[in-house]
């Protein structure tokens, strides 16, 4: 009988609580084909905007992370736990807005992280046998689901270790670049940006100001690895973030 690689998909909650900010959320979790089997503990991955991740039936097309990880997997890169945390419909931008926007009012991206930090990873690492220092935790997104990603990575570094950035809403927030600018990695920390071309005028000037930005404070990249890719036929969707995931695991979690 042929080996099933495909992750085993849990639906943690479909309406999970999110006291900081006063609703609910699906959070769901893949985790390894053989999680059963064994008594390993795995690194995690905490990815934004859930519904986009593994539903066939998306709006706007999904990353098929379930099928990425099952190819992963055959070659035998599959020790990796994903936690899918969906976004919150109308209130996607405010909830992934880490600061005030004179176009869409006062950020609520703190308290989000906030949720992260105090209530669901506390979960998953009693929950699920995940390894929960930050070398071995990540934190992932596109779009404004990158944009506070990022943030979290660099205000809350000594939290997660690894940051996966597609595409990441700038734009909205350009505080960001100060806190990128004062950001100094004091202990191993992997960041791994993609970008498309074809995105928005600035997109690529605006992540090449990151990486600057970045690299300014970190110049002799002894605890920063940051690895920038971009796709000249890149476009502000879901079809290349599926495409930029397996590489973006592999960079990550793999060292490939």
């Amino acid at each position: 009988m042929e080996q099933n690689y495909h992750p085993i998909i849990k639906i943690i909650e479909e309406d999970y609580e999110i006291p900081q900010l006063g609703r609910k959320r699906r959070i769901s979790a893949l985790l390894p084909y053989d999680y059963e089997e064994t008594t390993h503990s795995y690194p995690v991955l905490y990815l934004h905007d859930g519904q986009n991740l593994f539903n066939e039936n998306a709006p706007f097309g999904n990353w098929a992370i379930d099928h990425s990880m099952a190819a992963l997997a055959r070659e035998g890169l599959k020790d990796l736990i994903i936690i899918a945390i969906d976004h919150g419909g109308e209130e996607r931008i405010t909830e992934y807005s880490p600061y005030f926007n004179p176009k869409f009012g006062e950020g609520e991206g703190e308290l989000y992280i906030q949720f992260l930090l105090e209530t669901l990873k506390p979960y998953v690492d009693r929950k699920y046998r995940v390894k929960p220092e930050r070398e071995f935790t990540g934190i992932g997104g596109s779009s404004m689901g990158g944009l506070i990603s990022l943030y979290a990575g660099i205000v809350y570094g000594q939290y997660f270790g690894k940051m996966m950035i597609f595409s990441p809403s700038l734009w909205i927030s350009p505080k960001l670049y100060y806190h990128s600018s004062n950001f100094i990695a004091s202990e191993p920390t992997e960041l791994y940006v993609y970008s498309g071309e074809k995105e928005s005028r600035n997109h690529i000037s605006n992540v090449k100001r990151l990486q600057s930005s970045l690299f300014r404070t970190n110049a002799d990249q002894s605890k920063l690895r940051f690895h920038l890719s971009i796709n000249p036929e890149g476009t502000h969707s879901e079809v290349h973030w599926k495409n930029a995931f397996p590489n973006a695991v592999k960079w990550l979690y793999f060292n490939e």
